[in-house]
C-alpha cells in the first residue's frame, strides 16, 4: 500500500535534499553572462584611486571663489599627469576624468566661467568639493562587489572589467535527460497506425521548461512500455546527466513499469512516491548515486504542472541560483469551492489592473490533467492549500505567474 505525502511535505524534502554536485568552470566574462558566479568578487583596488574630476571645468581652491580673477596656468587632460599645482589665484583646466591636480579641492564647470586671456572670471560660484569624485567613490578596496550565487548581468560584466577580471568561475550547468514511456506515444514525424496512438509533447514541453530555466538538456525521445528499454534509458541517461526526468509509467496501471524499473531494477533510494496534489498524485521521485529521478505523470498538464513545480526549482539549486518559483496573491473574480482534500493547481487566467494581480477562468477547460491548452496566452496557477476552505469573489489568494517562469 503507498503512503501519500502531503503537497507541503514533498516539497520539503526537494528542499533539503543536499546532492554535493555542483561542479564550477570559468569563462571570459562576455561568455558568463545570464551564469551563476560561484565565488565572491572582492575590489582589490580603490576606485577611483584619486580625487577625480566628473566634469570639464577648472580644478580650483574652494575659497578662491572669492576673487575677481583666477590665472589659467596649464591644461590637464584625461590620462595625463599634471606636474602644475594650484596655489592661490591659481586655477588648472581639467577635463572629465582627468586627476584633480595637487592644491585643488573643487572644479567650477566650464559654464559657470567667462575666460578672458588667460584668465577666468567667476559667474555663479559651486559647493565645496564640487565635480570632485572622491577616493573609493565607486568602490572601496576589500568591498565584497558581487556575492556569490549572483546572476551575471551587464552591470556584473561591467564591474568585472573595471577590476580588470578577463575570467569568472560560474557554476555548470546542470544536464537534464528527458524521455517519455509508453507503447501508445508517437514522437514528432512519426507515422499513426492505430486510433489508440497519441502524439507526444511531454518530452518537447519538459525540455523547454528546463532550457528556459538554464539547464543543459539530453533529449532521450520515447521509450516503449517494456521492462528492459527503460531500464536501459533510464541507466543511460543516469550515466550522463544530473537529473533524469521521464513521464508515464508511474501510476498503478499493468503496464506501469517505470515505478518498478527504479525500485527494483535501479534499487534506487525513493524520497517519495504518491503526493497528495492534483494534478501529479502519482509523482516518484527517487536518488541514484548522488542522481535525481523524477518520474512524472504521463497526461501532458500534469506532467507539465510537476515539471514546474519539482523540476525546476532542482535545476536553480543546481546551478547554484537563488531564483525561485513566481509565486504572488491574485484577486479572484468569482467564488471558488474546494473540491478535494488536496492541494490543487488550477489554470487559470491573470492580469495586473490597479495595482494588483486579478484572475478568472473565462476560456479555461475543465475536464482531465490531458488539457495542456489550458496554459496558453496568459496563463496562471492557483494554489489551494489541501486545507483551504472555499474561496469567496474578491479574496486574495495564491497563484503562480506562469509567464514569469525563468
Amino acid at each position: 500500500m503507498r503512503n501519500f505525502i502531503t503537497y507541503e511535505k514533498s516539497i520539503k524534502i526537494m528542499n533539503d535534499l543536499d546532492l554535493n554536485n555542483n561542479t564550477n568552470e570559468k569563462l571570459f566574462i562576455s561568455n558568463a553572462l545570464n551564469r551563476v558566479l560561484a565565488h565572491d568578487i572582492t575590489a582589490d583596488h580603490n576606485s577611483p584611486e584619486l580625487p577625480t574630476s566628473a566634469m570639464d571645468g577648472y580644478a580650483i581652491r574652494f575659497t578662491d571663489q572669492e576673487k575677481t580673477f583666477l590665472k589659467i596656468i596649464d591644461k590637464n587632460p584625461a590620462g595625463e599627469v599634471t606636474s602644475s599645482k594650484v596655489e592661490e589665484g591659481l586655477c588648472i583646466k581639467t577635463f572629465t576624468g582627468s586627476l584633480m591636480p595637487e592644491g585643488s579641492d573643487t572644479l567650477i564647470p566650464i559654464e559657470n566661467v567667462e575666460v578672458i586671456n588667460d584668465e577666468i572670471k567667476i559667474i555663479s560660484k559651486v559647493p565645496l568639493n564640487f565635480a570632485k569624485r572622491d577616493i573609493g567613490e565607486n568602490y572601496r578596496k576589500d568591498e565584497v562587489l558581487i556575492k556569490k550565487g549572483s546572476i551575471i548581468g551587464f552591470a556584473e560584466i561591467g564591474v568585472l572589467a573595471s577590476l580588470n577580471i578577463s575570467q569568472v568561475m560560474v557554476y555548470s550547468l546542470p544536464i537534464v535527460a528527458i524521455a517519455c514511456t509508453g507503447s501508445e506515444i508517437l514522437d514528432l514525424g512519426e507515422k499513426q497506425t492505430n486510433a489508440s496512438q497519441i502524439r507526444s509533447s511531454n518530452h518537447l514541453t519538459i525540455e523547454a521548461l528546463c532550457k528556459k530555466a538554464g539547464a543543459q538538456t539530453l533529449q532521450m525521445g520515447i521509450v516503449k512500455d517494456d521492462i528492459n528499454s527503460i531500464t536501459k534509458l533510464m541507466t543511460e541517461g543516469l550515466q550522463k546527466a544530473d537529473i533524469l526526468v521521464t513521464t508515464g509509467g508511474v501510476s498503478v496501471g499493468d503496464y506501469d513499469f517505470v515505478q518498478d524499473v527504479i525500485k527494483d531494477k535501479l534499487q534506487a533510494e525513493v524520497l517519495f512516491h504518491g503526493v497528495t496534489v492534483k494534478p501529479g498524485m502519482h509523482i516518484l521521485v527517487a536518488k541514484k548515486d548522488n542522481k535525481l529521478i523524477i518520474a512524472l505523470p504521463g497526461f501532458a498538464y500534469s506532467s507539465t504542472v510537476c515539471a514546474i513545480l519539482y523540476v525546476l526549482p532542482l535545476i536553480y539549486k543546481l546551478s547554484g541560483s537563488q531564483k525561485t518559483l513566481p509565486f504572488v496573491k491574485a484577486r479572484i473574480n468569482q467564488d471558488y469551492k474546494m473540491k478535494m482534500k488536496k492541494t490543487i493547481f488550477t489554470a487559470c487566467n491573470v492580469k495586473y489592473e490597479d495595482a494588483e494581480y486579478k484572475i478568472d477562468f473565462e476560456g479555461k477547460k475543465a475536464g482531465t490533467s490531458a488539457i495542456l491548452t489550458n496554459l496558453l496566452q496568459s496563463p496562471a496557477l492557483l494554489m489551494q492549500d489541501e486545507n483551504s476552505s472555499d474561496i469567496k469573489k474578491d479574496d486574495l489568494v495564491d497563484i503562480l505567474l506562469i509567464n514569469d517562469i525563468k
